[in-house]
């Protein structure tokens, strides 16, 4: 009997963590497992042997964490210890169903895994991936398990090459998210269900790890169900708590499973448990959810996502500056650096006369280069109730958590601002990398596709609107071409580029406005004096200054002389780009207002 035909008359109960346990026997946390299997190959074996004498019916191979980087292996101690942990599985299962006369099934468990660099080269995940799928293949396991995905990156193809090769191994995919529903990608679990639901290689998807049973029951019931697959939950036994300088998971077998049993009523197919679980929580379920009725087509009374992921243009009815790109009208976005301490006088003053000059919104720069200045968007938020004028304050991804991104954005929100531009972020300097961490939970990326579902969820009547940054710069254009269209596809409206001065930006940027259907905002900054064009020149990454440009500035240059040259510059380069962007992104150097009025005045 394979897994499809057993689930159709039977709730399929997974076994439980292995990795937590495993260390927990060990009484050492930081122990990897995946070693055992050819190291202490007699442990993993109990463990398997007590999760089916607890009742499982689908163990797991000792393979979560076996990717090459993550163990610092090469394919050939890989594959040792796959095929290790293939057969110490199958060994039990053999002996358990000799022994009971009930079936089991074997799941070959792979993980996220990444690029990396092997002997100098760049590995491709994609290729590692295959690697693992022939190895289990080849170990004749029942079923594929992906487990603990961010998003579908790796999963779906690799399903589907298994599915060629052959056609009736069980494919299952889940998903990890936290307490907000959201995956490390920024993808809402229904999303993440509904674009898993439409691959043909998968035959369940779900949702594993990240959160509690608790915090699991409240997801899985604002889900849809697709009618079209099984459905998996394996949430965490609980959060660890801090004993003794060690992290543990207190056992609390009988609240997991009270939720399991509602989880379970909701139409899930397969069950089980992830980290800081035993086999006691697996009895438990085996034991008391087992005998339940099989589950119903009956899929919960969550929300339907429509599988239909066509993206929908958001309403720009509320948002000017939306609004005025979609109309074809040039805007002009003006960048001012909050100041270094808490005195804003003179980053307001020059909000003002922008407002005079005419400027259509006001971009706030967050820390630039790694250096803490006033907060973004507490600066947005008081520039446009000075002002009136819109704002668009930097998000940079390495200062804030996940935690504190989703309150930054929130309490944005709730103060009227609606533009944002998202990006990574700078590395901290490395003078204080000694005190200060780059956080990086997200990349500019992943919070673009975590904004975009709380539009959906939130905010869909007046959405956020957003923009990320480009770098025309950049030695290899291919890859930044395609990271921009990804961050398209993450929902952003526009870009906003590095600053312009030569014929090599201008082509660049001709092409991707040719090939990308997106708004672009060329970056204008005039340089004021032989000092400041030498340092940009040698001192700021991602910006290109020709010879050409340089050499028009001297060294005893006055003040004026400078700014001319600066405004004379950046009216050409502007002039050669006017046919085909759609505004101008100027970052004007001290937040020099009246460098933009004479640009405004020259261009008139």
């Amino acid at each position: 009997m394979d897994i499809g035909e057993y689930l159709k008359t039977h709730r399929l109960v997974t076994d439980g963590a292995m990795g937590t346990y495993y260390a927990k026997r060990g009484e050492k946390e930081s122990l990897v497992s995946e070693w055992a299997n050819i190291k202490e190959p007699e442990i993993i074996a109990k463990i398997h042997r007590a999760y089916l004498a607890a009742g499982a019916s689908l163990i797991r191979t000792n393979t979560f964490a076996a990717g090459r980087q993550t163990l610092g292996i090469d394919k050939g101690q890989q594959e040792k210890i796959v095929r290790a942990a293939c057969r110490i599985a199958k060994s039990e299962i053999e002996a358990h169903t000799a022994r009971t006369g009930k079936p089991c099934f074997l799941a070959g468990d792979i993980g996220p895994l990444r690029e990396f660099m092997e002997n100098g080269e760049t590995t491709d995940a994609e290729s590692e991936y295959r690697a693992l799928v022939d190895l289990f293949l080849d170990e004749g396991v029942s079923a594929l398990w992906f487990e603990t995905f961010p998003d579908m990156g790796g999963m779906e193809k690799a399903a589907g090459y298994a599915k060629e090769k052959f056609p009736s191994i069980f494919c299952a995919g889940l998903f990890c998210i936290n307490q907000n529903g959201y995956s490390v990608s920024g993808i809402r679990a229904n999303r993440l269900i509904a674009q898993a639901a439409q691959s043909e290689a998968l035959d369940a998807v779900g949702l594993n790890c990240g959160v509690g049973s608790g915090h699991m029951l409240h997801i899985v019931k604002n889900l849809y169900l697709p009618e079209t697959k099984y459905f998996c939950v394996l949430p965490n036994a609980g959060y660890p708590e801090q004993l003794q300088n060690r992290m543990v998971f207190m056992r609390n077998e009988n609240y997991f499973r009270k939720n399991m049993e509602e989880i379970a009523a909701h139409g899930v197919s397969i069950i089980g448990a992830c980290c800081g679980s035993s086999p006691e929580y697996i009895k438990e379920l085996s034991e008391n959810i087992l005998p339940l009725s099989v589950c119903s087509k009956d899929r919960g009374e969550g929300k339907k996502e429509s599988i239909d992921l066509r993206e929908n243009k958001e309403s720009a009815n509320e948002n000017n500056f939306l609004m005025q790109l979609l109309k074809h009208k040039k805007v002009i976005a003006v960048e001012l650096d909050p100041p270094y301490d808490a005195n804003d006088q003179k980053i307001i003053a020059a909000a003002q006369r922008l407002k005079e000059i005419g400027a259509d919104l006001i971009t706030i720069a967050d820390s630039p280069q790694g250096r803490s200045r006033m907060d973004s968007v507490l600066s947005a938020v008081k520039l446009t109730n000075i002002t009136g004028l819109p704002v668009m304050p930097h998000i940079c991804c390495r200062d804030k958590n996940m935690i504190a991104m989703r309150s930054i954005l929130l309490g944005a929100y709730a103060n009227g601002i609606r533009n944002f531009l998202f990006v990574t972020g700078d590395p901290v300097p490395g003078e204080l990398r000694s005190s200060a961490t780059g956080v990086f939970d997200y990349n500019s990326m992943k919070l673009m596709n975590f904004v975009r579902e709380v539009n959906r969820e939130h905010f869909s009547d007046e959405p956020i609107v957003y923009g990320g940054a480009l770098n025309q710069g950049r030695i290899n254009f291919d890859i930044e071409l395609s990271r921009a269209q990804k961050k398209i596809d993450a929902g952003a409206s526009y870009f906003l580029t590095q600053p312009v001065y030569g014929a090599r930006d201008i082509e660049r940027l001709f092409l991707l406005k040719k090939t990308l259907n997106t708004k672009l905002l060329a970056g204008i900054m005039p340089l004021v004096s032989y000092r400041n064009a030498n340092f940009v020149k040698n001192e700021v990454r991602g910006i290109d200054i020709p010879d050409k440009v340089l050499s028009s500035y001297h060294p005893e240059m006055s003040r004026e002389e400078g700014e001319d040259v600066g405004v004379r510059i950046s009216l050409a380069v502007m002039k050669e780009l006017e046919s085909f962007v759609d505004g101008f992104y100027f970052m004007l150097p001290f937040n020099r207002v009246g460098l933009l009025e004479k640009i405004i005045r020259e261009k008139l």
